[in-house]
């Protein structure tokens, strides 16, 4: 997002934490879903989307004409959360509809929080993404933009039934529309990261070709914590092709020190001789 959209976003994540504070779980999904539906109809009308972040219309104009629309048909807290969004100004209307989708995303791990199931989420939906990856035609399955999204989400409510959370089927359901115009696995890890932000974490993808201990990914966690002044949740990866050493990923950094870089390295060094 542009300078105008982050602030206009900020503003409403602030009334959000006002909102939740002290409320029930479940009155914060049904909030949640309000705003995630209401995301889902900017998707479908672009129209709309630049009518509510129409920067000639002042912005009472711009609450008043969704206010009109949706009075009656999303609960009250919704409501007044997607007016405090609109009156904003945004740099363009696909940042109103990434604001409006995130919004919801973040009453859902607010949820989440209230109920102490954060660390749980996280987890879930890292699991989740390692399952669909490891499994090709699954993988297409789920991503396949041209199948109606309820249909791959059945097939997601299937996979998990028992396995996971209320909340992280329902995030699970947002990856599967594409949060932010991402792929499927991109829209996982950028949740799993939102929650780990939530947790006031970073999160570490690490690669390696054996699992883990958990001594190494203790000490992994505090050297890299060490780095990034924060607690690291590591999230790991087995890869036997990468042959060994690990390949380290958090947020745009990567540190690859895999046997298989070091080959490809040599490989091309050789080859410029």
């Amino acid at each position: 997002m542009q300078a105008a959209s982050r602030e206009s976003y900020r503003a409403a994540v602030e009334h959000l934490t006002t909102h939740t504070r002290g409320a029930q779980p479940d009155a914060v999904v049904a909030t949640a879903n309000d705003l995630l539906a209401v995301a889902g109809l900017l998707r479908r009308e672009p129209r709309l989307r630049r009518a509510l972040s129409e920067p000639a219309r002042s912005g009472a104009d711009r609450a008043g004409l969704l206010g009109d629309m949706l009075r009656g048909k999303i609960d009250a807290a919704a409501l007044d959360l997607l007016a405090t969004l609109v009156s904003g100004r945004w740099s363009a209307p696909s940042e109103l509809l990434d604001g409006a989708e995130r919004l919801g995303v973040e009453a859902l791990l607010a949820s989440a929080d209230a109920a102490g199931d954060l660390g749980e989420v996280e987890d879930e939906l890292f699991r989740f993404g390692q399952v669909v990856a490891a499994e090709p035609a699954l993988a297409a399955a789920l991503g396949d933009a041209t199948a109606p999204v309820e249909q791959r989400a059945a097939l997601a409510r299937d996979l998990l039934a028992g396995k996971a959370r209320p909340i992280t089927v329902r995030l699970v359901e947002v990856a599967l529309s594409g949060f932010g115009g991402r792929s499927l696995a991109g829209s996982l890890s950028r949740l799993v990261e939102l929650v780990g932000e939530r947790r006031d974490r970073q999160i570490a993808y690490v690669t390696v070709a054996a699992p883990l201990t958990e001594d190494e990914e203790r000490r992994l966690g505090a050297r890299l914590a060490a780095i990034y002044g924060r607690e690291v949740s590591v999230k790991q990866t087995v890869d036997p092709g990468v042959l060994g050493g690990a390949s380290v990923r958090v947020g745009s950094d990567l540190y690859d020190g895999t046997v298989l870089r070091r080959l490809n390295e040599t490989r091309n060094a050789l080859a410029k001789r």
